[in-house]
């Protein structure tokens, strides 16, 4: 995704070591509580598949490809850098001082994450029904469409009332 598009960059956040799904898990609960979920796009701690010989026996783990770093996909502003900077276990951005520099798309393709975007497929206004999950066989009217994390909000019908339920694109299809 281009930065003109959105404003949101990828960033590398250095984190103490081991420390890197705990501050994921941190990050990601402090988005949901400031609300910031339009700034702080995605938090992701890059892990690849490898194969691992404990006592003879082979076995398939996922080790993390850059230990002691979490990327950060934000709209960088003073929030953002606050929240971020001030979670439990970081160290801070990777940049000359304390300012943070976005990974270029070169550097993104080069780590395998794919800057491009699926296209939404759906309109607001369209019914969808749930193809899996806990709502599976619900139907519901897309209110809302989230390119950057793959998601709809639709309203469901629950005791009398309309609720709106997030799902992702590959848990809908239209009816």
């Amino acid at each position: 995704m281009s930065e003109e598009i959105s404003g949101a960059s990828w960033y590398v956040v250095h984190t103490y070591s081991g420390y890197e799904n705990k501050v994921k898990a941190n990050i990601e609960k402090t988005i949901e509580n400031r609300h910031l979920e339009d700034q702080i796009l995605e938090v992701s701690v890059p892990l690849q598949d490898a194969v691992e010989i404990k006592n003879g026996v082979k076995k398939q783990v996922q080790k993390k490809i850059f230990p002691g770093y979490v990327l950060i996909h934000m709209i960088l502003n003073d929030d953002t850098w606050y929240v971020v900077r001030n979670t439990r276990g970081v160290t801070g951005f990777v940049g000359p001082g304390s300012k943070p520099v976005p990974l270029t798309d070169e550097e993104m393709n080069n780590l395998g994450i794919s800057i491009g975007k699926v296209a939404a497929e759906y309109s607001l206004g369209d019914t969808v029904m749930a193809i899996s999950g806990v709502w599976e066989n619900t139907v519901g009217e897309i209110k809302s469409i989230n390119d950057n994390k793959q998601t709809v909000t639709i309203t469901v019908d629950m005791f009398g009332r309309e609720t709106p339920v997030e799902l992702g694109f590959t848990e809908i299809r239209h009816i």
